[in-house]
């Protein structure tokens, strides 16, 4: 269709669309969506996360009555204006997959009157079976608190008015946020670190405690990859985004006991390790942004015996010291094919898989090309791209996986997943029994990926022989110098590697927030999808007051960081 037509399309649908929301009127607001129509608000019609299917269950999420009136009229959403002058101008779409989904896609801006915010939409229509235009899908997206928009200022040199320089400007708000810290964040990675750097912009004192030494630590201390960005590299930009966003960080800190939360003045006392001193601090708001959880460390009997080297994958660090030597390595995930490269390319003797059950494996050529290109294709700004991949609600593309998208996506590795069978790797596309072939994007939604693995070369290693597979879900026990599995076989090893995953982030919140905070959270998970498909608890209410979660890869915490920092916001305003 040419550009023309296609922005007629979306003007005339989104006119219409605005007259149903300026009138409050709901039913015909909801009558812009197909029968089996998406809508996904972040922040604008409840201060919450919410992703509704249908014509019934948006109608009656649109009628909850709040402060007297329904939801939509209260929320009074106007202003609907077509974005023309942004890579997410109207535009052809067709999803991935063999079911044909095409239409007209755009994104548009809007105000809201309760509160005042400017918000930003995003939709997909396509035609029903009269012909007319209709959303597939509807994001509905807070951007700003109208008189508290955030700051994209920086200032160099002297400031005007005031003879000092950056690094004294700096200083001075140190030392306010180190005094009465608004936000206390524990944990310095990437999700803490933009938290932190959000809550700034937006004049909100953070500041952050960091167990490493360094920032960017967390990331130097991982395995190295073959393909994507070197860990050194981006830890070493973690540390310049530290600085560049003058985040106020406490390194080599950690929470020294159980935080307490006070109703009555809304205040934590949270006592913090910090370096060789014990500070005590009362922030109205406390981020966990802890990381992926400990390490799962199973036990099996006689692990104590074993004489050789056994730590868990977390630990790895530099296989050169196993050189000549017999690893195993239990886990065929992830964390697995890479370190199972790692001693391969440093001279193990003989590496050997344990596979304790079936991986989901996708190429990264396939991934590039399907996963990675669609969403996110070269030359378009990354707010556009962050802001067209968080429109499409995530059980939304589950359900297009389970459909025959996952199925389309195996294809492209058809000859690689032959190659693996051969040599009786075994596969699997479900993340749980029954859920359907969901496909990577089920496995990182519902499981933190765990159980994946993206495959930058050790596939080509299990087929060639040079890591050997051992099917091994009966593990028995361990012995001096290897592991016996229950059918009474046995890998001699000098070397055993337990890339057996992370505890639920849950798990490590228990250990620092005690019993009574953790118990009163629902769900009990942070990760993992909730029943409308949105991550359970991260960047979102814990069901406990000024306690949040942040956690998450950098394409999901580059926009939720924004939208923990406007809940926040709100909550300081006394809006929410």
């Amino acid at each position: 269709m040419a550009s023309e037509h296609l922005h007629a399309i979306s003007a005339d649908w989104l006119k219409s669309l605005e007259v149903a929301s300026s009138t409050g009127d709901s039913t015909s607001f909801v009558s812009h969506f197909l029968s089996d129509g998406w809508l996904r608000d972040l922040l604008c019609f409840s201060w919450n996360f919410r992703s509704l299917s249908g014509l019934d269950k948006i109608h009656r999420f649109l009628s909850e009555v709040v402060d007297g009136k329904p939801r939509f009229e209260h929320s009074g959403l106007r202003d609907f204006k077509l974005d023309d002058h942004t890579a997410n101008a109207p535009s052809p779409f067709k999803l991935p997959g063999p079911q044909g989904i095409e239409g007209v896609q755009g994104a548009f801006t809007f105000t809201s009157t309760k509160p005042a915010a400017l918000g930003r939409g995003f939709f997909r229509l396509t035609q029903d079976a009269d012909g007319k235009w209709k959303a597939l899908t509807l994001f509905t997206d807070m951007q700003d608190l109208i008189g508290h928009e955030e700051s994209s200022s920086d200032q160099h040199g002297l400031y005007e008015g005031r003879k000092i320089t950056w690094e004294e400007d700096v200083e001075a708000k140190f030392r306010a946020i180190e005094a009465d810290p608004t936000v206390l964040i524990v944990g310095g990675g990437q999700s803490g670190l933009m938290s932190a750097a959000r809550l700034g912009r937006l004049g909100i004192r953070a500041l952050v405690v960091e167990k490493n030494a360094r920032v960017g630590d967390s990331w130097r201390q991982r395995t190295t990859f073959p393909k994507y960005m070197p860990k050194g590299k981006l830890a070493n930009f973690l540390d310049s985004y530290a600085v560049d966003q003058e985040l106020c960080v406490w390194l080599s800190s950690s929470i020294a006991s159980t935080p307490v939360y006070n109703a009555s003045s809304a205040r934590w006392t949270v006592e913090v390790q910090h370096g060789d001193r014990k500070v005590i601090i009362h922030p109205k708001h406390l981020v966990l942004a802890t990381g992926s959880g400990s390490p799962r460390i199973p036990t099996w009997n006689g692990m104590e015996e074993f004489q050789g080297a056994l730590y868990h994958s977390d630990f790895h660090r530099d296989a050169e010291q196993s050189r000549g030597k017999r690893v195993v390595i239990v886990g065929a995930g992830n964390a697995s094919a890479d370190i199972c490269e790692d001693f391969v390319a440093h001279g193990a003797t003989e590496v050997t898989m344990v596979q304790r059950s079936a991986t989901c494996v996708i190429s990264s050529t396939t991934a590039e090309k399907i996963i990675f290109k669609v969403p996110f294709p070269d030359g378009t700004p990354i707010e556009e791209l962050d802001f067209r991949y968080n429109s499409m609600p995530k059980a939304f593309v589950l359900q297009l996986q389970v459909s025959g998208g996952t199925e389309h996506v195996k294809m492209f590795d058809k000859e690689l997943h032959d190659s693996l069978r051969k040599v009786g790797f075994r596969l699997t596309w479900e993340s749980s029994p029954g859920s359907g072939e969901v496909g990577l994007e089920g496995f990182v939604f519902n499981r933190q990926a765990s159980g994946t693995m993206l495959d930058v070369g050790c596939s080509k290693l299990i087929v060639e022989g040079r890591v050997k597979i051992k099917q091994g879900q009966d593990i028995s026990h361990f012995e001096k110098d290897g592991i016996t599995f229950k059918d009474g076989s046995k890998l001699s090893a000098d070397v055993i590697v337990l890339a057996t995953g992370n505890e639920p982030i849950m798990k490590t919140a228990r250990g620092l927030l005690g019993d009574e905070i953790t118990d009163q959270l629902s769900p009990p998970e942070v990760l993992g999808l909730d029943s409308e498909g949105e991550f359970n608890q991260v960047y979102r209410p814990s069901g406990h007051p000024g306690l949040w979660f942040a956690s998450g890869s950098f394409e999901f915490s580059r926009p939720s960081s924004k939208h923990l920092a406007l809940q926040i916001l709100a909550r300081e305003l006394g809006l929410a």
